[in-house]
């Protein structure tokens, strides 16, 4: 199976924070067929096979000194890989815009506070919406807590 970070665009996401962190921080998401400027984090995880580092731009949206991530995967059936990384190790770092900060993943479970804070990302990605109504699974809601 090929990684997230094969895929062209991805891959040029990860690119642009490498190169303009500014510029990749608040992406463009028009060319494909997206809403427009999004605010986007670089996820960095550590491989649960691997142990190798696993990099990643992820839509995201604040709570706090926190940061809230969606394990949406389009609404496919499994989870991303990336979340099932978190699963094995909460410990992982992100970069938004030219801030680096090392972050620990806890999941929301079910409750106000987790509808709530899917309600605010909705309002950032409306998309969201969709991909809750194309799969069973319960999508994640995935808040990252500086350490």
């Amino acid at each position: 199976m090929a990684s997230p970070a094969d895929v062209p665009w991805i891959a040029e996401h990860i690119a642009l924070y490498q190169s303009d962190p500014e510029k990749a921080h608040m992406w463009d998401s028009t060319p494909l067929g997206g809403p427009g400027i999004l605010p986007t984090l670089l996820l960095t995880t550590t491989g649960r096979k691997s142990g190798e580092p696993r990099a990643l731009p992820l839509i995201y949206g604040e709570l706090g000194d926190s940061h809230v991530i969606i394990a949406s995967k389009g609404g496919a059936p499994v989870h991303p890989s990336w979340f099932e990384n978190l699963m094995s190790n909460p410990e992982c770092h992100i970069q938004v815009g030219e801030k680096s900060v090392n972050v620990r993943a806890r999941i929301i479970p079910d409750g106000e506070e987790r509808e709530k804070i899917w309600d605010q990302m909705v309002e950032i990605y409306s998309p969201y919406t969709d991909y809750k109504k194309a799969t069973d699974r319960q999508i994640p809601v995935v808040v990252l807590d500086p350490v």
